[in-house]
């Protein structure tokens, strides 16, 4: 219980960055599709672009952030030596890769139909670029267990970005996504330099041996990296070659701004993510946790069933994240949430392969998970449009989940509370049936409000009545002790 309150701390300052910083970064959203019409199609632009840049974070840290976690709680390594040895392989292949980009803009610019703007591909390979060696760093803070300076690096990024932001689209009227795009390399690059406690006072070392051991382990997890953030974002890489023109761009806007309001569910998940990976190397060599992590799988599971339905019940509130020209694409909200849970519970399954060094099966994992995700969209996006995108994410999550979970029963069984975790789904469903059907049949705005949060009301006290009984909270579980 000691470790799963640490858990929890953890989670909650990672997940104060994430959430805060999320919600603040959602004041780009509507300030972006307020200045920036749908016709323009240049959101789109923005949605495609960044697509691009998740995916090369991932190519450029090659599962290095994970098998940094892995060999760093090894007692037989030196700490410093993983930190350096990592530091110098992520650094040297991302300063390649700028350098080799920016040497062929032209041909890569053009590559990607953004001829008449290569500026716009070069900012962000420079941009990926820096993001991708400042992983390591963000890690070797999480490693140390300082979660306040990885927390306060995070949101002097998104606070500065968003002031820079104002200033530009706002006071200036700058409406051009050029200026989006120089603006996020400015304050990556600026966030650079608070690293420099974290980058000096020791020996940069790489050890040939060590790295060749960290790579062995950490290619299986390239794959699944691949795999995994193609499962995010595909779709709009995909989007834009099946439905050309400015007409597909004008979609594809609405879809990524659409996405954003469903994003919730990405923050609980990279909040526990940040927590939950140090905290299970840590411990692997305490004994078996086992039944922590099956207690750790339940409260994640019921959090984001929560924040499910919370995001349902005041759509009528949170759309207006987005300018009303965008409100079409709101109907792809729920799946997108829905393929975000099975993409954290997928993240939770996967630590059985992580424990016991066999992380090529989750490469196969992610990889049949991303061939059902493409399938779906290059099958159905001509016909469907982007809402063929948000159910090839829960095709593709769902099959990466289940085939991680039974797979995995096999090699690491672990007895989660199936059955508990069932009532909540099936209480999660009933309540969304009930949410769906008001906001169909109610026209008055209040009463629609006032019966989504009576369901939300009753999902929290079946929570606390089964889970979380307040006579187990601090301070006020005094008073429901006496009673």
């Amino acid at each position: 219980m000691a470790n799963l309150k640490s858990l929890a701390k953890d989670t909650a300052i990672y997940g104060l960055s994430s959430i805060v910083g999320r919600f603040l970064n959602y004041l780009l959203v509507p300030l972006y599709t307020a200045q920036i019409s749908v016709a323009s199609g240049g959101y789109g632009v923005i949605t495609e672009i960044y697509s691009y840049t998740a995916l090369l974070l991932v190519l450029l840290t090659f599962g290095m952030e994970t098998a940094f976690f892995r060999f760093i709680n090894k007692t037989e390594e030196a700490p410093l030596r993983v930190y350096s040895t990592t530091l110098i392989a992520v650094g040297t292949v991302a300063a390649a890769f700028a350098a080799v980009v920016l040497f062929f803009l032209p041909s890569v610019a053009a590559a990607l139909d953004y001829a008449d703007h290569p500026e716009y591909i070069g900012m962000m390979a420079v941009c990926v670029a820096i993001d991708a060696f400042q992983c390591i760093p963000f890690a070797y803070l999480r490693y140390q267990k300082r979660p306040l300076k990885f927390a306060a690096l995070k949101l002097l990024f998104i606070i500065l970005n968003i002031t820079l932001n104002l200033i530009y689209f706002v006071l200036l009227d700058c409406a051009d996504v050029f200026y989006a795009f120089a603006i996020n390399l400015f304050c990556t690059s600026f966030v650079t330099l608070f690293f420099l406690r974290e980058l000096t006072g020791f020996r940069w070392v790489l050890d040939r041996r060590l790295l060749r051991q960290m790579l062995a382990y950490a290619w299986p997890i390239l794959v699944l990296g691949v795999a995994g953030i193609l499962n995010q974002t595909a779709d709009k890489m995909i989007f834009p070659r099946l439905v050309e023109g400015q007409a597909g761009k004008a979609q594809l806007g609405i879809y990524g701004a659409s996405v954003k309001v469903a994003m919730i569910m990405a923050m609980i998940t990279q909040a526990f993510r940040y927590a939950y990976e140090p905290f299970v190397f840590a411990g692997q060599n305490e004994g078996d946790n086992r039944a922590t992590y099956a207690k750790a799988m339940k409260y994640f599971i019921i959090f984001t069933l929560l924040a499910f339905l919370v995001v349902t019940g005041y759509m009528d509130i949170l759309k207006h994240i987005i300018a009303p020209d965008y409100w079409e694409g709101l109907k792809v909200v729920p799946v997108v949430m829905a393929a975000e849970i099975m993409m954290g519970v997928y993240f939770n399954l996967s630590f059985w392969y992580k424990l016991i060094d066999k992380t090529i099966w989750g490469a196969w994992f992610s990889g049949a998970g991303c061939a059902v995700l493409i399938a779906v969209n290059v099958l159905f996006i001509p016909r469907y449009g982007y809402m063929a995108c948000a159910w090839a994410g829960v095709a593709g999550y769902g099959t990466a989940m289940l085939l991680s979970y039974f797979v995995g029963r096999k090699y690491y069984p672990i007895n989660y509370p199936l059955r508990s975790i069932g009532v909540y789904v099936a209480i999660t469903i009933l309540f969304f049936t009930v949410i769906t059907l008001t906001g169909r049949y109610f026209d008055a705005l209040w009463l629609r409000l006032l019966v989504n949060t009576g369901c939300i009301a009753l999902f929290v006290a079946h929570t606390v009545h089964y889970d979380f009984p307040l006579s187990g909270l601090p301070v006020i579980g005094r008073y429901f002790k006496k009673q």
